[in-house]
C-alpha cells in the first residue's frame, strides 16, 4: 500500500531536523566554551542575529552551516541529525 506524506509533514519533518541541529549546533558550542558573541564575530553576524539563528527564529544558510562546523572544528555529520554508516 502507498502511502502519501502531506506538504504539512513535510514542514514538520523540516522544523523537526531544523531544532535538532541547532540542538547540536548549541550543545557543541557549549561543550567548547565559546559564546554565542564569539561565534556572531566568527560569522561576521551581530550576537544578536546569531542568537536568532541558534533559537530558530531566523533562517541559517547552508553556507552558515559549513562556516558554523569549522568555527566549532567538528565534522557535519556530528551536527546533522543523520546517522551516516
Amino acid at each position: 500500500m502507498e502511502q502519501t506524506i502531506s506538504f504539512n509533514q513535510l514542514n514538520i519533518i523540516t522544523d523537526q531536523s531544523t531544532a535538532a541541529i541547532l540542538g547540536n549546533i548549541k550543545k557543541i558550542r557549549l561543550e567548547k566554551h565559546y559564546s554565542q558573541t564569539y561565534l556572531a564575530s566568527k560569522l561576521g553576524l551581530s550576537p544578536t542575529a546569531y542568537s536568532k539563528i541558534e533559537l530558530g527564529r531566523s533562517k541559517m544558510t547552508l553556507s552558515a552551516l559549513f562556516q558554523i562546523s569549522a568555527i566549532l572544528e567538528t565534522d557535519l555529520a556530528k551536527i546533522l541529525p543523520f546517522a551516516y554508516e
